[in-house]
């Protein structure tokens, strides 16, 4: 599951105005194949795959530019085409990416989520640099796994002990602590070089952009449910602040990444907090809703198989 599944499980005003529905969503998954075109020829029948989703259209200025994680005619898997909440999914050969067995499924299914940690963390220096990742859903998990320093701004306990597990050095609660404060104390008063924003809210990206340096870069991947006001003038322009809008990974060289991550023995296993048939998908969504789980990973057996297990 993901946090853009909530957004379309809510409908929220993102939603309304993207997501065509009736139509199967989800887009995070593993599993083998079954059937190929006659022109697929980087796969066969009986390997263990997930998929890049963005599914991109190689002649417009950003694809023919080595760009293509920007396309502007991209079609995403389960936002813009049916996607994988169900007992079998198709995608373009070419976005299938091969996976090694060793990897369990609930592992394996992380690699897109993972990667979009990896593109948002690593599109600039983080060794030796002061990190803040506001938000610890997964996303904002996976890069408190990433960064050397974090001090991850979360309001769910859960969350926290997670952020603490994975590695950060702070935790604090911004219903109860002054963040920007706890930050300027830790970094000596200049603020952090780099924030992570994971969660889209509002709060959490004006309390990030308050806690970043001068001259400091952030990476956005959150996505606000609506458009809210934001004081660009003191946070970006006067700050000289980076500003980068993260959009999935960059195809493929993130997913290289990714894998050399994983291969290495970074361990993405305690961010997983539920694994549930996918039959108990409104118990799944009240969860993530209420923010009292980590990722949540579903189960689908084919249909020969007995169906849902």
């Amino acid at each position: 599951m993901c946090g853009t599944d909530l957004h379309i499980y809510k409908w929220d005003e993102w939603a309304a105005g993207r997501f065509k529905a009736p139509m199967t969503f989800g887009h995070e998954f593993c599993g083998e194949v079954v059937a190929c075109g006659d022109e697929v020829d980087n796969v066969q029948v009986g390997d263990y795959v997930t998929a890049e989703t963005h599914v991109i259209c190689h002649t417009c200025y950003q694809c023919r530019t080595g760009q293509g994680h920007v396309c502007e005619n991209v079609s995403i898997l389960g936002i813009d085409r049916p996607g994988i909440f169900a007992d079998y999914a198709v995608i373009p050969g070419e976005n299938a990416w091969k996976t090694d067995r060793r990897f369990p499924p609930e592992i394996a299914t992380l690699q897109e989520p993972f990667g979009n940690a990896v593109h948002t963390a690593l599109t600039g220096r983080i060794t030796a640099k002061s990190v803040l990742v506001t938000g610890c859903g997964p996303l904002g998990l996976f890069c408190v796994a990433l960064s050397k320093f974090a001090g991850a701004s979360e309001v769910t306990q859960l969350r926290r002990e997670l952020a603490k597990k994975v590695g950060a050095t702070a935790v604090f609660d911004p219903l109860k602590d002054d963040v920007a404060a706890e930050v300027r104390r830790l970094t000596h008063g200049e603020g952090v070089d780099v924030l992570l924003e994971t969660a889209g809210a509002p709060t959490a990206i004006e309390t990030g952009f308050k806690c970043l340096k001068y001259a400091g870069r952030a990476s956005l991947i959150g996505l606000p449910s609506k458009p809210f006001p934001f004081d660009f003038t003191d946070q970006i322009i006067f700050k000289g602040a980076t500003v980068i809008g993260i959009s999935g990974r960059e195809m493929f060289e993130t997913w290289y990444s990714t894998r050399a991550l994983l291969d290495g023995g970074l361990d993405l296993s305690p961010i997983i907090t539920h694994k549930l048939p996918l039959e108990e998908f409104e118990k799944a969504f009240d969860l993530i809703g209420s923010g009292q789980c980590g990722k949540i990973v579903f189960k689908v057996a084919p249909p020969e198989a007995g169906g849902v297990r």
